[in-house]
């Protein structure tokens, strides 16, 4: 069977690990061309490996980089249709007068300015060549209904959601996308910093105890909503955070 995505070419970056890998596995499975970025050569190098999709360590914060990024998805693809801004971080849940400047600092720069480098960068490729295009944001359940103990996280999640929506207007009419999925706390490697405590099924009990459909999203999740956002089955959708968080925002 032809894939949803087939012949399509799409970046995602922090491809290298959790939701990630798990969204550049679904992408695959639909037939599109992947380019991963990571800081973590070795795991971005063997995610490439094991899926057999393209792989450049880039920073996503970085404008050069998402530069190279445009420029070897055009060099090895012909081109670029999707991408998906997944790289992200936060601080340890902790009071928020205890938060310093550097944690400020660190998810405003990989959470927001990420998403402001990739579409300053690859908006003019597609609308200098007319080109339709679709931006997915992983964004948060944080940035909708917030927990106590991640305020700036949380507000970066909701300043990633907002930007989203006013892409989607200021954009439609050119015929590029902007959706952004919003999971809840999952099992990935910054669950022990979200839940502030190590990452046990114990420790989660009290995140899970308010997900209705009892447990936390998983990166399969995540990618599934990514691949529809992503489809032509989605052509009509723009400007929503689509919550995959089992009720946890009912």
């Amino acid at each position: 069977m032809v894939g949803r995505l087939e012949g399509k070419v799409a970046i995602v970056t922090g491809g290298g690990s959790g939701f990630g890998t798990g969204i550049a596995t679904k992408l695959v499975q639909e037939g599109a061309k992947v380019l991963i970025s990571d800081l973590n050569e070795e795991a971005a190098s063997k995610v490439s490996s094991s899926l057999g999709v393209e792989y450049l360590v880039a920073n996503a914060t970085k404008r050069s980089d998402w530069e190279a990024l445009l420029k070897k998805a055009i060099d090895v693809f012909g081109g670029l249709d999707i991408i998906v801004n997944n790289a992200g971080t936060t601080y340890k849940n902790k009071p928020t007068e205890t938060v310093t400047d550097e944690e400020f600092d660190l998810v405003f720069d990989v959470n927001v300015k990420s998403v402001y480098i990739s579409t300053s960068v690859l908006l003019p490729y597609f609308l200098e060549n007319n080109r339709p295009g679709v931006f997915i944001q992983i964004a948060s359940t944080a940035g909708l209904r917030p927990r106590p103990g991640l305020t700036w996280y949380n507000a970066s999640k909701a300043a990633v959601s907002n930007a989203t929506k006013t892409m989607a207007v200021e954009y439609g009419p050119k015929k590029i996308r902007f959706n952004a999925v919003c999971p809840v706390v999952g099992s990935t490697g910054l669950t022990h910093l979200f839940i502030g405590k190590p990452d046990t099924e114990e420790n989660r009990a009290a995140f899970v105890s308010t997900i209705p459909l009892g447990r936390g999203s998983t990166p399969k999740d995540v990618a599934n909503a990514v691949a529809y956002l992503a489809s032509d089955e989605a052509e009509f959708i723009t400007g929503v955070n689509l919550e995959v968080d089992g009720g946890r925002c009912v």
